[in-house]
């Protein structure tokens, strides 16, 4: 990595904890968030017990790390069987350190895929993750970078290739999120950051790895239920994820015709760093506790929908689908 490349990685990564450290100072001169109502249980729909809340009022520094997290999230999914679904191919997914972006990298090594992994500069995670990537049996790259810079997205696109002779999904999942309770506490750097990472990262990588899809191919973007309803203290994030869920759907009518297809998971709340990165430790302790689970995914829970959507032999007449998975009826 090169000198001016590394600068740009720790910009970003500056910024993020700066924009934290200020918002950190407003919800201090607020008022403390209730406590936790302890009377309503977490639903579970399988033999596996998982967490509800309360959960650890924990609060990260961003970017997050998934190794800090008290309680760890659940990415294995050792119930889930492979049978090479994806034998044979290459998948690049950003944001995939850790928390979903983890759990498709372990599912996608298990269904036979190797794994470029992008992330910004969370290397502790990114090692973790390539060693979970390689007892699956599948190689594993990892490319540390800023999705903002499309040089750099260009850059890991073309090593994906290098490395491993092909590049059949492309998994857009990197995101920074900061809440706001104002309209007014929300800064045009703040925007600017949101949008830069959540949209133009999206649509760099998009770009960047096209002339590697081949026909059979496919681009899963992360969406959220914030982009699909709304969220009151989530003004920009919500914003961007409404314009992935339109980026999906208009790139799956313009690359149809290429045999490529694209499709976006929602997810609601799933306990990843992103969170405790976000809110404050009194909010983490009740997350997901709005939802009808009454409790947070865990990244097992969705990343299975993520090999779905990549599988041909599962989904090639499906593009341009946004699918929530939100722990909520109806969506």
């Amino acid at each position: 990595m090169s000198q001016s490349e590394n600068k740009a990685d720790q910009g970003s990564a500056s910024l993020q904890r700066e924009i934290q450290q200020r918002q950190d100072k407003v919800d201090q001169q607020g008022p403390r968030a209730s406590t936790v109502s302890k009377d309503k249980e977490a639903v579970q729909t399988s033999d596996h017990q998982y967490p509800g809340t309360p959960l650890p009022a924990q609060h990260l520094e961003k970017p997050g790390l998934e190794a800090e997290m008290q309680q760890k999230p659940e990415f294995l999914a050792p119930d889930y069987c492979g049978s090479g679904k994806l034998a044979g191919m290459a998948a690049l997914i950003t944001g995939g350190d850790s928390g979903i972006g983890r759990a498709v990298a372990v599912l996608y090594a298990r269904e036979g895929a190797d794994v470029a992994i992008v992330y910004l500069n969370e290397d502790k995670d990114a090692e973790d993750t390539k060693r979970y990537v390689e007892a699956e049996g599948q190689s594993c790259l990892l490319i540390r970078g800023d999705v903002t810079d499309p040089s750099f997205c260009r850059d890991a696109a073309h090593q994906a290739q290098e490395r491993f002779g092909r590049l059949d999904i492309l998994v857009n999942n990197a995101a920074f999120q900061e809440h706001a309770e104002k309209l007014t506490d929300l800064t045009e750097d703040r925007f600017d950051l949101t949008m830069k990472t959540n949209v133009y990262g999206y649509f760099h990588m998009a770009k960047a790895a096209l002339p590697y899809l081949k026909r059979g191919a496919s681009i899963i973007n992360t969406g959220s239920v914030t982009g699909l309803q709304g969220s009151e203290h989530l003004l920009d994030y919500s914003t961007t994820k409404g314009a992935i869920h339109a980026f999906t759907k208009s790139l799956a009518s313009n690359l149809l015709e290429q045999g490529i297809r694209v499709n976006a998971v929602a997810p609601g709340p799933v306990w990843t760093p992103l969170n405790p990165a976000d809110q404050s430790p009194e909010k983490i302790a009740k997350f997901g506790s709005q939802t009808d689970y009454k409790r947070p995914a865990q990244p097992q829970e969705l990343s299975p929908s993520y090999v779905f959507l990549a599988a041909p032999c599962c989904s090639s007449y499906i593009t341009g689908i946004v699918l929530p998975v939100t722990g909520s009826v109806g969506g």
